[in-house]
């Protein structure tokens, strides 16, 4: 890698908001290093380095010590200051809490949480300690929502809505910026790996994830600390999520997360 151009890190990069958010990165001049867990990656930093820049993929996973460790080690190698970090990678897990298994929610705890904590830890003492640098946490609208039947993934965005705004207060008076947006349903694998694909939020139409990365990128560069990202409808739901009570919330998210909802509404 040269040391000519700004260096991004993007993890949850080989496809969704991921990618895409890779792709508004290269497109701007950043060289990148890109993670992800699957052997899609290697196809995507090929298509990223058509813009052109540097490109280093790191497939590794993050759900574990060893695959955080991996990456950052990846990105010390580099020998340059990281721009910008783009905390990304998440994973879902729809079902009765009763009825799904122990490991798959911890999995998702392993990865949208201790993943990010891990890799915040890293980058920002090395932000602060130069004054200057971004992060952009992908959270998700359902952080403001009760989970009815996601329990696990809607709690871990609540957790990254609270870390991001308890670190964006204590990092105030640097040049370090934070910034979480706030997708809603958007056209990616989630819902598959998630198991959701007979429930109505797995049948509905869903945002454009170019659009929600294309948002949360100006929002990131611009030091925006927060924004809900993606179509005029997601941006409604998130206005109406900060009035109704929490009982209506995860009443309204049973009806469209459920196991079945979506035969049920066909």
């Amino acid at each position: 890698m040269s040391d000519n151009a700004p260096l991004a890190v993007v993890t949850g990069a080989s496809r969704g908001i991921g990618y895409e958010l890779a792709r508004r990165f290269a497109a701007h001049g950043f060289d990148l290093v890109i993670n992800s867990e699957d052997g899609a990656l290697a196809a995507a930093a090929e298509e990223l380095r058509a813009a052109p820049v540097d490109v280093r993929a790191v497939q590794a996973d993050l759900r574990t010590e060893a695959g955080v460790e991996e990456l950052y080690v990846a990105v010390t190698s580099t020998g340059r200051p990281v721009d910008t970090v783009a905390l990304n990678a998440g994973v879902g897990q729809g079902g009765a809490f009763v009825d799904t298994d122990l490991a798959d929610d911890l999995a998702v705890i392993d990865l949208n949480v201790v993943s990010t904590v891990r890799l915040a830890k890293r980058f920002l003492k090395e932000m602060a300690a130069r004054d200057e640098g971004r992060m952009l946490v992908t959270s998700s609208i359902a952080a403001t929502v009760p989970g009815s039947f996601q329990p696990v993934y809607n709690a871990s965005k609540s957790f990254l809505q609270s870390f991001v705004q308890a670190l964006q207060e204590e990092l105030k008076e640097t040049g370090v910026s934070l910034t979480s947006v706030m997708p809603g349903p958007t056209e990616t694998d989630f819902f598959r790996r998630a198991g959701m694909l007979d429930t109505r939020l797995g049948r509905m139409r869903k945002d454009d994830p170019a659009q929600v990365a294309g948002q949360a990128f100006d929002a990131v560069m611009s030091g925006k600390p927060k924004l809900v990202t993606g179509s005029a409808a997601t941006k409604a739901q998130g206005i109406a999520d900060r009035v109704l009570p929490d009982r209506l919330k995860a009443a309204a998210h049973r009806r469209v997360a459920e196991p079945g909802s979506g035969r049920k509404a066909g």
